[in-house]
């Protein structure tokens, strides 16, 4: 919270005005994601795929497994979401130029934690929450070095409206020349 709250400042120093927004629930449009990529997947790969099966590894295999799996209905209710969803970020969007979230909600996370990441669906969940719904929507993101917790460092993401890259680099330009982080290295 520390490190947007230092973005947010340095936004209004820039003469941003800062407002807060009521963010729509991302928690099905999160769950979404997986199965939407598993189909996408196996499209990509419908050439290749199950025809050379024993060459794909057991986890991609797994994803394009689920995408072929998932019923011609689902796909369409998942997809209708999808459209209600960035409906409801484009109507955000008519209201803001840009749109400032942390990229994770809590402190980078440990190597042995990493590794349990397939165990944990509910840490993947929480971890998908700032980014996943961009890519549903495919709203341009911008995600820029914000400072550093426990000695690892944090970024901040910057959400801009459908085409809006020019303005979500120039914001992104902006920031990086009023701050050091960019040029910040961990302790390895």
């Amino acid at each position: 919270q520390m490190a947007l709250n230092e973005a947010i400042a340095t936004y209004r120093a820039l003469g941003a005005e800062i407002i807060e927004v009521r963010f729509p629930d991302v928690k099905q449009i999160v769950a979404d994601w997986a199965p939407n990529c598993a189909v996408e997947a196996a499209i990509a790969h419908e050439a290749t795929y199950p025809a050379c099966k024993d060459e794909y590894g057991p986890v991609l295999a797994s994803v394009i497994e689920t995408g072929r799996a998932l019923s011609g209905l689902d796909y369409q209710r998942l997809l209708l979401r999808r459209m209600a969803f960035r409906g409801r970020i484009a109507a955000l969007f008519g209201t803001i130029d840009l749109l400032l979230t942390p990229v994770q909600p809590f402190a980078p996370l440990t190597l042995a934690t990493i590794s349990t990441l397939g165990e944990q669906p509910g840490l993947i969940a929480d971890l998908q929450r700032y980014t996943c719904p961009f890519n549903m929507t495919g709203n341009p993101t911008l995600t820029l070095p914000g400072g550093f917790c426990e000695g690892m460092p944090i970024g901040l993401q910057l959400v801009a409206a459908q085409l809006g890259e020019d303005m979500l680099i120039r914001a992104g330009t902006a920031f990086q020349a009023e701050t050091t982080w960019h040029r910040q290295h961990p302790t390895l």
